[in-house]
């Protein structure tokens, strides 16, 4: 017995130093090192966590596992990134690792195989359109070209409005924003508006493109659960190839109609135009395709309209819900403006707060709630090994409400950014509040944004009152997110316009 307990006692003080001994000498072995992970389940890993808004859902892990966590959705590893510190190390310091899109066949499959803008890999061709987009088709020369379209189309839309006020009637804002930004859009892409042209065969395109934002933005199970890789469970495929067929022939038309007034000497004054004039240029680098420009239109048309008619409908609704906000709003553009004319583009920097109240809606409500990227190569990131074809998500929702960057996070106060935040933009410097994106793939389509928003926004507040509900009896507007690629309302703001300007005369 003694012998056995001596024993005992040599192998449990050899083993204990064999340990220690490999833990000190131990080779550094990054790729052990990986962020904290949520519990996971078998085949859907940590699928049963995510709620049908993703962005909520990993701000809610994120008071759990940090800033930075690992979850596992299916098969496929991804990085949720809940701090501005940690989102710079990866759209900046670590930029080039990243500035993939994160994988999506649906909106693959719509953009006609990533032959457009935004889901195309990183790489030449990317540059040759992202040079385009920057050069010829969204810089300030075109925009100005362009600025009597979204100047039409505002004044049309206070006309409306003034209408509705003349007989009592209630508006679904966030149907008739849409109207306007897909008329806008429409008109500067192709010089002619959203609507039904059912004597040229053509569809709905207003339809067409919220239900291809609709099908862009649905999680694809086949995407992420190896399983299902090759089936079509959810229907998605299906619905990506009726949903293209028929954008193809209705931009099939419109390019053909314009080939016809070229061939006649005849010129349109629309960005489609520019892509024909590109397409016919043998000194480009690389050779625009037919499907290159309808991908490009569709990029234009899902990334520009409901982006910005949600960004007016959540800043309305706020400002309803604050009307000591919307006093001082109209006190500004009445100072600056007067009230014998509609606020315009030029207009815009003269009213710093109106500008404010723009910042607090964007950094509350970012119409991309989260970015996705996908990593190249292996990399370490805030101390954390990560693997070469990771999905990284920047839940830009949450650093908006970071409390370690803003104070009340949560409160609606377009004054933060006349005080210490005043220098803060929205072009991607200030990781606290990225709703474009930061570095080289941010959105090319800012500036217009920024236009189209704070022009309609501002004319809106400046010729009405705003009262929420069918009857005008709503004490406040719900706040309620529902789901989608972009965050939008889960009910349209409807309200009741009451005139305080009369706007017809203003904007004839």
């Amino acid at each position: 017995m003694a012998d056995f307990d001596a024993f005992l006692s040599f192998f449990v003080t050899c083993l204990v130093s064999t340990v220690l001994i490999w833990a000190f000498f131990k080779p550094a072995c990054p790729k052990s090192h990986i962020p904290p992970t949520p519990f996971k389940l078998p085949i859907i890993g940590n699928l049963h966590l995510l709620s049908p808004l993703p962005h909520q859902a990993f701000h809610k892990l994120s008071s759990r596992y940090g800033p930075i966590f690992r979850v596992l959705l299916g098969s496929k590893p991804c990085i949720v990134v809940c701090s501005p510190e940690i989102a710079k190390e990866f759209l900046k310091t670590h930029e080039h690792v990243y500035l993939d899109r994160a994988q999506n066949s649906t909106a693959d499959y719509l953009a006609y195989g990533s032959k457009d803008l935004v889901f195309t890999p990183y790489g030449p061709y990317w540059k040759f359109l992202k040079k385009i987009v920057m050069s010829k088709l969204l810089n300030g020369k075109t925009l100005d070209m362009l600025s009597s379209v979204r100047h039409q189309e505002i004044n049309g839309f206070i006309n409306l409005i003034s209408k509705n006020a003349k007989v009592g009637e209630a508006m679904d804002l966030g149907k008739e924003l849409m109207k306007l930004t897909n008329n806008v859009i429409s008109i500067m892409l192709m010089g002619e508006r959203c609507i039904e042209t059912e004597d040229k065969g053509s569809d709905d395109l207003m339809k067409l493109v919220a239900d291809m934002v609709h099908a862009a933005g649905n999680f694809n199970l086949s995407d992420y659960i190896w399983l299902f890789k090759s089936l079509d469970l959810q229907g998605l495929g299906k619905k990506a190839k009726k949903l293209r067929a028929r954008f193809d022939i209705m931009i099939e038309r419109i390019i053909k109609e314009h080939e016809e007034v070229r061939k006649h000497g005849g010129e349109t004054k629309d960005l489609l135009h520019i892509l024909l004039d590109i397409e016919q240029d043998e000194s480009m680098e690389i050779k625009l395709s037919r499907e290159n420009i309808k991908a490009f239109i569709l990029d234009i048309f899902l990334a520009g309209t409901d982006t910005t008619a949600s960004t007016i409908e959540w800043g309305l609704s706020e400002l309803i819900n604050h009307p000591n906000i919307i006093k001082k709003a109209i006190e500004e553009i009445h100072r600056t403006i007067g009230e014998n004319r509609l606020l315009q583009e030029s207009d815009i920097p003269n009213l710093p707060y109106l500008q404010a109240i723009v910042k607090e809606t964007l950094r509350l409500h970012p119409a991309g709630p989260v970015i996705a990227r996908e990593s190249t190569e292996d990399s370490m990131v805030a101390g954390y090994h990560i693997p070469a074809r990771t999905h990284i998500f920047i839940n830009v929702w949450a650093l908006g409400r970071d409390p370690n960057h803003w104070e009340n996070p949560h409160e609606f106060r377009p004054e933060r950014f006349q005080e210490k935040e005043k220098e803060l933009d929205v072009r991607g410097q200030h990781f606290q509040m990225l709703p474009f994106g930061s570095g080289r793939r941010m959105c090319p389509g800012i500036s217009l944004a920024q236009f189209m928003v704070h022009a309609t926004l501002g004319a809106m507040i400046q010729c009405f009152d705003w009262k929420a509900g069918k009857d005008g009896n709503m004490p406040s507007v719900d706040m309620e997110e529902g789901f989608g690629l972009t965050l939008v309302r889960a009910n349209h703001l409807v309200c009741l316009p009451v005139a305080r300007l009369d706007p017809i005369p203003i904007s004839m």
